[in-house]
């Protein structure tokens, strides 16, 4: 069967180096025999802002609204507004979701953030009892695609802005890991705006190649759930702590022990950690 894919692209200029991304994965993604959907936020006016706006009917307790438990109610009941119940059916429909912007703030635009507040309600995208490695989407995969206004130098370990990897971990780990999908390394396209027109056509056709195989990589590395002892505020387990204790780096960017950060950990695929939900993870840590 065919795959499908959801591409959630955010910038407000079909001009734009992000446009073109965009337009170069339909294009190939298509004529691998792919079913492809693009929610394009701006030209939807997608409301950014989570607010009881997005509730039909009546609210469970108006004088103290909270947003999480309003809308796992909705969903629950069917009364979410009709733009978040149509990008739920995208996502759950999709096998990948690629999430196309230009990098704003060392973060997302505010739309896609809203995207992400408004349409990965509780109940739909995670609960307190599926997340991360069991998370409710651990069999689709997603992935981030975008521009940066920074050369790559820049985003290094002795650079100014910092390691990448760093930026990257609240995304992917914090976000699309913790809604259990499977996440598939980033693709950075580094400060196309300052590039030369060949060297934009190079990024382009470089993306284009991955995408023939894209379907078929394996995810990042991110620590499953069975390393942490839920009793004891999901702490690594002793166990897994010491199996680690003579390696050079830790296990992931966010879960480091003390040790030097993993060298693209966010970047690449199997660098370190490990990722799955089922049997000992103890052993390949």
């Amino acid at each position: 069967m065919a795959s499908r894919v959801l591409i959630v692209y955010a910038h407000q200029s079909s001009g734009s180096f992000s446009a073109a991304a965009k337009d170069a994965a339909v294009e190939v993604l298509k004529s691998q025999g792919c079913t492809v959907e693009v929610s394009d936020l701006y030209d939807m006016n997608f409301k950014a802002t989570a607010t009881a706006e997005d509730i039909t009917g009546e609210l469970k307790n108006p004088e103290h609204f909270r947003y999480a438990e309003e809308t796992k109610l909705a969903w629950e009941e069917g009364r979410l507004c009709a733009d978040l119940t149509e990008e739920q059916r995208k996502v759950k429909e999709a096998d990948l979701i690629i999430f196309q912007f230009p990098m704003y703030w060392f973060s997302v635009p505010a739309i896609l953030k809203g995207w992400f507040d408004r349409v990965l309600t509780l109940g739909f995208a995670y609960t307190q009892e599926k997340r991360y490695s069991q998370g409710i989407f651990e069999n689709k995969k997603a992935m981030l695609s975008f521009t940066t206004g920074s050369q790559e130098t820049m985003f290094s370990p002795n650079g100014i802005n910092g390691d990448m990897n760093v930026t990257l971990w609240p995304l992917q780990n914090g976000i699309l890991h913790y809604c259990g999908f499977q996440v598939l390394a980033p693709q950075i396209f580094w400060a196309p705006a300052e590039a030369p027109p060949e060297s934009r056509s190079s990024m382009l056709e470089a993306w284009r190649v991955r995408m023939q195989g894209l379907l078929k990589e394996e995810p990042l590395s991110f620590t499953p759930m069975c390393c942490f002892d839920s009793e004891k505020g999901f702490q690594l387990k002793p166990e897994a702590v010491q199996k680690h204790a003579n390696r050079d780096f830790g296990l992931t960017v966010g879960i480091h022990l003390g040790k030097p950060l993993p060298p693209n950990n966010q970047m690449k695929a199997g660098v370190n950690g490990c990722h799955g939900s089922n049997g000992s993870c103890i052993k390949d840590l």
